[in-house]
């Protein structure tokens, strides 16, 4: 497939990655929403100006917005790399069934990742699992780019 046709409307598996990639896009963009919210909830502001005009609020860090501040970070670690994985994916003319499925199940599985580790702490192996699935996809569509790239 040539870059003209994969740019192409018509390539099931560039609006897949799209679609896809835009709900995990959305899905990181609220985690500043939900850190926010959860310092809101628990009084826990971490500069001054967040705090002026509140009486009897100090700045202070509680565990539940850590939890978040630290889902956050993970998300800002991993996704990045997703995203440009899915993309070269994109380009080497993947089976679309294939693509699709390793698409839904990436996003799937980070936002599973959030909700065992952000928003409903679950014990390990949860995090690790939810964690393990995407960073497995994204070094397989990684390596399945290389190899069409290359003729590998």
């Amino acid at each position: 497939m040539d870059v003209l046709n994969t740019l192409k409307y018509e390539n099931d598996v560039l609006r897949g990655y799209i679609t896809w990639s835009g709900i995990l896009l959305i899905k990181l963009l609220l985690m500043a929403f939900l850190t926010g919210f959860n310092r809101f909830r628990k009084g826990a502001y971490e500069n001054p100006e967040d705090i002026r005009g509140r009486e009897n609020v100090e700045i202070k860090k509680d565990e539940d917005v850590e939890r978040v501040r630290r889902a956050h970070l993970n998300d800002l670690e991993n996704i990045p790399a997703f995203l440009f994985a899915g993309l070269a994916y994109v380009f080497s003319n993947p089976n679309v069934d294939l693509a699709l499925w390793l698409f839904r199940i990436g996003v799937l599985a980070r936002i599973g990742h959030t909700i065992v580790y952000a928003i409903y702490p679950v014990r390990q192996p949860a995090r690790f699992i939810t964690f393990i699935i995407t960073l497995l996809i994204t070094l397989f569509m990684i390596i399945a780019s290389i190899a069409a790239f290359f003729h590998l």
